[in-house]
């Protein structure tokens, strides 16, 4: 089983600048619980973002540069690679950024999305969802409050297609 898990706009955005958009301190702890103990696999660019190993997990970087090293991390050169090195893990979970999302579409079994109410400037975008191939599964609403700008909503949906 692959997931997919992000945070994305009205419009799928996912962030600027290499960066989030937004600050939905719910979304980063139900992130951290979600992914914990599992392996995680993400771009350069994202693992970069992050500044360091995600604590509790097997982070898995996918970069082009052969001779790029990050301490506490496992470097591949491809997806297939990444997957393959997480393979012990009946769970890993894709973390993006946007052209790893992409190739992963089509390998995932399910999308764990957090769905934020509002249409920002992002530079970088979530793949199309195919309602024909992702059914909506579950879906959790949450209000905006002193701590959260945006209403968002947690959103499993499932492979079907």
């Amino acid at each position: 089983m692959i997931t997919i898990i992000a945070a994305i706009g009205k419009n799928n955005e996912l962030g600027k600048d290499n960066d989030l958009i937004w600050h939905l301190p719910n979304d980063l702890k139900r992130f951290k619980k979600v992914t914990a103990g599992h392996h995680v696999i993400m771009g350069r660019k994202t693992y970069e973002s992050l500044g360091r190993p995600l604590p509790n997990r097997t982070n898995i970087v996918i970069t082009r540069n052969t001779a790029y090293q990050a301490d506490g991390c496992v470097i591949v050169h491809s997806l297939k690679e990444a997957l393959k090195a997480a393979a012990e893990d009946e769970n890993p979970y894709i973390l993006g950024g946007a052209e790893i999302y992409k190739q992963a579409m089509v390998l995932a079994d399910y999308l764990d999305l957090t769905h934020v109410d509002a249409a920002l400037d992002a530079d970088a975008f979530f793949p199309p969802i195919d309602k024909k191939i992702w059914k909506e599964i579950t879906r959790e609403e949450h209000q905006k409050d002193d701590k959260h700008q945006y209403n968002y909503s947690f959103v499993t949906y499932k492979k079907v297609g």
